[in-house]
């Protein structure tokens, strides 16, 4: 049985009832086997803690009960191994042979990638291809309501892709 990594925005949808995305991702996450392994990324866990100290230095109501509804919810976060950098590597390299070159020079980062055709800048978060890599190195799908086209593009045989809002 195939599992699913959760991007940080579906962690949220999931966990807030306010957001209009919250019942599409619930119901999507009810229509499951309850065996099936729903996984986060310690980078997920890293961008809410961020989110969360950005708000308050210390921690308040709303903050705990979130980390109560990943300790029991999603208990088994994915850590960022030394073969994590092996698929890490793969997609970034994937990346920039498709859309490095700009005006003659090479981009040194993923937020700097323009597509060629376009000029469209490709907005590729860091986090989103470590992410990636990970649902790629753990054979998961990789569940997020981000803009990861550009990811899917060069990995579409690599990685799978789930958006559970629409």
């Amino acid at each position: 049985m195939r599992g699913y990594l959760l991007d940080t925005c579906v962690v949220a949808f999931w966990h807030n009832p306010r957001l209009p995305e919250n019942a599409q991702v619930v119901s999507q996450i009810s229509s499951l086997d309850p065996q099936t392994p729903l996984r986060i990324s310690a980078i997920t866990w890293g961008e809410i803690e961020y989110g969360h100290r950005c708000v308050s230095a210390t921690e308040t109501s709303p903050q705990a009960q979130f980390k109560a509804f990943l300790a029991k919810n999603l208990p088994r976060v994915l850590d960022v191994r030394q073969t994590t950098a092996i698929y890490y590597a793969q997609l970034r390299a994937a990346l920039f042979r498709k859309f490095a070159r700009q005006k003659g020079k090479k981009s040194r980062r993923p937020e700097q990638l323009v597509d060629p055709v376009s000029s469209a800048e490709l907005g590729i978060q860091e986090n989103d291809l470590w992410i990636a890599a990970q649902a790629f190195e753990h054979n998961l799908v990789l569940v997020t309501h981000d803009k990861m086209a550009r990811i899917k593009d060069v990995a579409a045989n690599l990685i799978d892709l789930e958006d559970w809002t629409t």
